[in-house]
């Protein structure tokens, strides 16, 4: 039975936040949250965040925890929070603060 934990509007763009969702995807939970922990990316604390919601999850519903692995997690893009920074001569660029929603499955491995 896949347990399931989301971060929606996590203020990372969803191309850095991929980047470390690759890491741990089909690893068990306890070298999947080692790994995050010594990982330098800012995405990291995030990922590793919902990941523990999602072992919280499973074990609420009397899981086993010790055969649980990432059998799914994927990045989607959220709300793009649109600002302006003004240029000389009246000009303003566009600043895109792009948002994600992280999404993290885990399972219980096969026997």
């Amino acid at each position: 039975m896949p347990y399931a934990a989301k971060h929606r509007f996590a203020r990372i763009a969803p191309r850095k936040a991929r980047l470390v969702m690759d890491l741990i995807r089909g690893r068990d939970v306890n070298e999947a949250l080692a790994l995050l922990r010594f990982s330098k990316k800012r995405a990291a604390v995030m990922v590793d965040q919902v990941v523990r919601a999602a072992v919280a999850n499973a074990t609420e519903k009397e899981a086993r925890t010790e055969g649980l692995y990432v059998s799914a997690c994927w990045v989607d893009p959220g709300p793009i929070i649109k600002r302006f920074q003004p240029k000389d001569r009246g000009k303003a660029y566009p600043i895109m603060k792009r948002t994600s929603h992280l999404c993290v499955t885990l399972d219980e491995r096969p026997e």
